[in-house]
């Protein structure tokens, strides 16, 4: 069985800062291990890659460039991002090329391991991990096991999933001019997919919502709805059509029992943009577990962050927000491992 310092689970954005974060903090590299089934920037750089972000390139750009770990000056390639506007939003695959490089280089310092986490528990003030055919004990774990779609409970037509209905592409497979499709949700993914239904022509949208769309707004040195509030080329789009001159085939009614029952039994698809939820990795002991959202500690030794341990904080004009994105992420990081390495088992 294999012992170390810490283990980091997942190699998501999150999973790639935290390496950064407790290597720019002085652990060994060889005390580190690293758990991910494929090493691929996760399902940022697999599931979400065609999705339009709401974080600007200069924001990616300062993720890339935080970490002496990274070693990023050093990296041979130009990439495309690097040639962008800073202050525009791009495709994701944009920002995943250079994760990947990064994640190639981290994973030549410290231990990577290829598996897929199925349980956690504490033994003798070590973690263990069951991984299936083996098992990894670390005095400490990070967890950025990242999140999932959340599902839609009420009985429905075919559902489009969500990765698929964020890429124009793979969506013109499953939909035609003859199906009218539900759009459950109001955030930057849901407009999104509502956007790319009108583009592919379908007979008609209907958007189940719960509230005004929100756009984030930059003040002098913070920004409004930074976290929940549509961006870029997202939020001109929503602007015009939504909140402007609303397409002849979209619909949008209130998100309620009358609603969904008169409205929905007329569409052929539907689609569930609400949100996302964390995914589920069995911890003996924890089964129902929480974490402090402001300093990310689970448990002695047991630490959470990126989008399924988001820091929550209050903006100055007292709204709360989780805040989701690689360079909050990273910020987040930078303040919370010098406690975790106190903290730990």
């Amino acid at each position: 069985m294999q012992t170390f310092e810490w283990l980091v689970i997942g190699a998501g954005p999150a999973g790639i800062a935290s390496v950064g974060q407790l290597l720019d903090k002085g652990i060994p590299a060889t005390a580190i291990a690293w758990l991910d089934p494929e090493f691929k920037v996760g399902e940022f750089g697999t599931k979400w890659r065609s999705v339009s972000s709401n974080t600007t390139v200069a924001l990616f750009l300062k993720f890339l460039d935080f970490s002496p770990s990274f070693d990023f000056a050093a990296c041979p390639h130009h990439y495309p991002l690097q040639s962008l506007d800073p202050q525009q939003t791009c495709s994701l695959h944009l920002a995943a090329e250079p994760l990947q490089w990064v994640t190639d280089r981290l994973c030549q310092k410290v231990n990577a391991i290829k598996g897929h986490a199925q349980r956690l528990s504490l033994k003798q003030r070590h973690w263990q991990t069951d991984l299936g055919s083996t098992t990894i004990r670390a005095r400490n774990i990070v967890l950025a096991i990242g999140a999932e779609p959340s599902l839609l409970t009420y009985s429905s037509p075919a559902l489009i999933p969500i990765d698929i209905a964020l890429d124009q592409q793979r969506l013109s497979n499953h939909c035609d001019t003859n199906d009218t499709v539900a759009v459950f949700g109001a955030s930057h993914s849901a407009i999104i997919v509502i956007r790319h239904l009108l583009a592919a022509g379908v007979k008609r949208v209907i958007n189940f919502y719960h509230g005004a769309l929100k756009y984030a707004m930059p003040l002098e040195d913070w920004i409004l709805f930074d976290n929940t509030g549509l961006k870029g080329d997202t939020a001109i789009w929503a602007r015009a059509h939504i909140d402007g001159e609303i397409p002849k085939n979209l619909t949008r009614v209130w998100s309620n029992t009358a609603n969904i029952e008169q409205y929905l039994p007329e569409c052929t698809k539907v689609v569930y943009a609400v949100g996302f939820k964390r995914k589920h990795l069995p911890i003996t002991g924890l089964d129902e577990f929480s974490y402090n959202n402001k300093c990310g500690i689970i448990a002695p030794g047991l630490f959470g962050c990126g989008i399924a341990f988001p820091e929550v904080t209050t903006d100055p004009l007292g709204n709360i927000e989780s805040k989701v994105g690689l360079w909050k992420f990273m910020n987040y990081l930078d303040k919370v491992v010098p406690l975790w390495l106190k903290y730990g088992a």
